[in-house]
């Protein structure tokens, strides 16, 4: 696409909204279920762990590199929605 139909205003508004509902996953996945919910979930076991615990030591860290090709996917398509060169 040419720059004139490039749209940055719809592009910077996807991206925020984007960037705010992952770093919200990322929150409830590493706060939440690592430390808010952690008694709850340690009645549930994976892989021989209590699940609270599992979420703290690995589970977060899970979440976050999946997160980061969710965001990677999600901005490609967002530039050729948009009309951006990136």
């Amino acid at each position: 696409m040419s720059d004139k139909t490039a749209n940055p205003q719809g592009y910077w508004k996807a991206t925020i909204r984007l960037t705010l509902s992952l770093l919200a996953i990322w929150f409830l996945v590493s706060f939440g279920a690592g430390i808010l919910f952690r008694d709850f979930l340690d009645q549930f076991k994976i892989g021989g762990a209590p699940l609270g615990f599992w979420f703290a030591q690995n589970g977060a860290i899970y979440v976050f590199v999946a997160l980061i090709f969710i965001y990677c996917r999600k901005m490609a398509q967002y530039e050729k929605k948009f009309g951006i060169k990136g």
